[in-house]
């Protein structure tokens, strides 16, 4: 994929996400390798850092009117933590797309669909295919503006 695929289209800008790592998950190293192969698949990428809260990601997300929010969880809060996430984006009336990514167990996956998460990428996901996943979870979405 060429970098210009990884653009809105009809616009000039990059695709923005936020790469998050919510709640005491301290391994960040995955999030850190997924920001970059995004950047350097065209992406334009936010990091937010380690232990962030649901607040503070929700507020990142709006303050950098990112495209689509990444979550990396490894601690198996998957499904509280992106039920948080995107009741706070509701109450805030963001319609800001969640894929959540990490040691997610194939039997989460509908439940994590069925709170409103976007998209799943397990820990074996490769990044070409993270980056078309986010592409797409985006193209939905401004589909629908």
């Amino acid at each position: 994929m060429t970098n210009s695929e990884f653009r809105i289209p009809n616009s000039e800008n990059r695709i923005r996400v936020l790469i998050a790592k919510p709640g005491l998950d301290g391994h960040d190293r995955g999030a850190k390798v997924v920001a970059l192969a995004l950047r350097d698949a065209g992406f334009e990428v936010i990091y937010s850092g380690l232990h962030r809260t649901v607040e503070q990601i929700v507020e990142a997300a709006i303050q950098e009117d990112v495209d689509v929010i990444g979550l990396s969880i490894l601690s198996g809060a998957h499904l509280p933590l992106s039920e948080k996430i995107l009741a706070q984006l509701r109450a805030a009336g963001a319609d800001i797309p969640v894929v959540v990514g990490g040691n997610i167990p194939v039997r989460d996956h509908a439940a994590l669909r069925a709170l409103g998460v976007a998209d799943v990428f397990p820990t074996s996901t490769d990044f070409d295919e993270i980056a078309r996943g986010m592409r797409s979870v985006v193209l939905k979405t401004t589909a629908n503006e």
